[in-house]
């Protein structure tokens, strides 16, 4: 029992450092399907297109595309690398909570409850990490990946080589939502070209541009369908207000302390200052005004019972 315990240990070591591996290297896979898409969209079919056709249809067709494709590749880049560089959320040195929120009571914790061990199973209020060996905030979980408690872990993913937690969790959100639309443009943009692979029609363009055209079809459209399953599922989450680890450790629960209703719910991953929806940042009023940004405090229902 104890050898089968400790080979399950040392796979999960072994596959977490793998991941840690990946590193830059799917950045720059990302970073090459953008530039396969680049080369099929803009410098293969487009922008050749405004510049060798007669038709003024075809030369506002070609500079819609190009307009719209554009500006969804400046949006998914910047929320790519917001989500890419910035800190999920770490567990400030020394920290102390200053309430009871896993009771959801408004009493400050007193010196006994601070005295008891850390290790002392029979201590529900205050959550303690044995890997960190430190407190944990609410909400917050350990990564064995990064190797460090996360403010509000969602997952750790390889596409971002980071984790996403409660300071990047829009950023990846903005990021699913833009690469949707990027990828479904692309290949609608494209999909004239991939019918014409099965026509009986002469097809211009070389063998390297009509490979890298269908190449740059299948792999979006591939995208697109996987990000929209993602994209619904977080959807979901953030209108329930719970992470993708809360809703797996939740399953069995009806009942969720931090369901403030959609509205609120939404509020406390975006901010409230519509301007700041859709681009990976928040207003300092939005900083000032949510705790819930900062990834150490969470307002709950006032009238809910943990014990039910």
């Amino acid at each position: 029992m104890y050898r089968s315990g400790a080979v399950m240990a040392w796979n999960v070591f072994r596959f977490c450092t793998a991941l840690r591996g990946l590193g830059s290297i799917m950045i720059l896979l990302v970073l090459g399907v953008v530039g396969v898409t680049y080369y099929a969209v803009v410098l293969t079919n487009y922008g050749p297109s405004i510049a060798g056709s007669s038709g003024l249809l075809d030369v506002l067709i070609a500079l819609s595309v190009l307009v719209v494709f554009h500006c969804l590749l400046v949006m998914l880049l910047w929320c790519y690398f917001s989500v890419v560089f910035t800190d999920p959320g770490s567990v400030p040195p020394n920290w102390r909570p200053e309430l009871d929120e896993e009771r959801g009571e408004a009493d400050p914790l007193t010196a006994s409850e601070f005295g008891a061990s850390p290790a002392d199973s029979g201590n529900p209020i205050i959550r303690f990490c044995r890997k960190c060996n430190q407190l944990k905030p609410p909400r917050c979980h350990h990564c064995s990946v990064c190797g460090r408690c996360v403010l509000k872990m969602d997952h750790h993913c390889v596409w971002v080589v980071n984790c996403v937690g409660a300071l990047n969790y829009k950023y990846f959100l903005l990021f699913l939502f833009y690469t949707f639309l990027e990828t479904t443009v692309v290949t609608l943009s494209l999909l004239p070209q991939f019918i014409a692979f099965f026509s009986d029609g002469e097809i211009p363009g070389t063998p390297g541009t009509l490979a890298t055209t269908f190449l740059a079809f299948v792999l979006n459209l591939a995208f697109a369908l996987s990000v929209l399953g993602f994209l619904i599922m977080h959807i979901s989450l953030v209108s329930a207000n719970t992470t993708t680890i809360e809703a797996y450790e939740k399953k069995t629960s009806p009942k969720w302390r931090y369901d403030l209703g959609r509205k609120r719910n939404f509020e406390q991953v975006f901010g409230m200052d519509k301007r700041y929806w859709f681009i990976p940042a928040y207003s300092e009023e939005d900083f000032r005004r949510i705790p819930a940004l900062h990834g150490l405090e969470y307002p709950s229902k006032p009238d809910f019972d943990v014990h039910e």
